[in-house]
């Protein structure tokens, strides 16, 4: 549903979060194992997390990434428009420039609903709530995550 980017980057910050949640900070070569991703895409990709100011970094002996505990939560839909821009969430399934109940597309009636539940999801969900429920599983790797 989301690109590659925003797919790495939700899992990466997800896998730094519960890693934080046990007082650790990961460096880029282990969230790369960890979430199944190429080393270097994960590298450039967290690099855009922290100029975004989602995630913070330091080198070095101790280094890795972290979340300032003192920022709010940080929900999915922030980390989505980062990357990809508003239309992912706001755009017309059909891919028309204008489409609106007085100027529907063919699938309007029926994406709609689907566009409105997709935002509730990713407004209401955070990196932080996703971390919650990732640490109580066993093996993230494991996941079967799609390629």
């Amino acid at each position: 549903m989301f690109n590659k980017e925003t797919e790495y980057a939700m899992r990466g910050l997800v896998y730094i979060q519960a890693q934080n949640n046990i007082n650790r900070k990961p460096g880029i070569i282990e969230i790369a194992r960890e979430i199944d991703a190429p080393q270097f895409f994960t590298g450039k990709t967290l690099q855009r997390m922290v100029k975004n100011g989602f995630v913070s970094s330091t080198r070095g002996k101790g280094g890795g990434f972290f979340f300032d505990k003192e920022k709010a939560d940080l929900p999915i839909k922030d980390l989505i428009n980062a990357i990809e821009g508003d239309s992912t969430l706001t755009g017309c399934g059909f891919g028309f420039k204008k489409c609106d109940c007085t100027n529907p597309c063919p699938l309007h009636e029926r994406y709609a609903p689907i566009r409105k539940a997709i935002n509730d999801l990713v407004t209401t969900e955070t990196i932080q709530s996703l971390a919650e429920r990732y640490a109580q599983l066993k093996d993230f790797k494991n996941l079967q995550i799609e390629p």
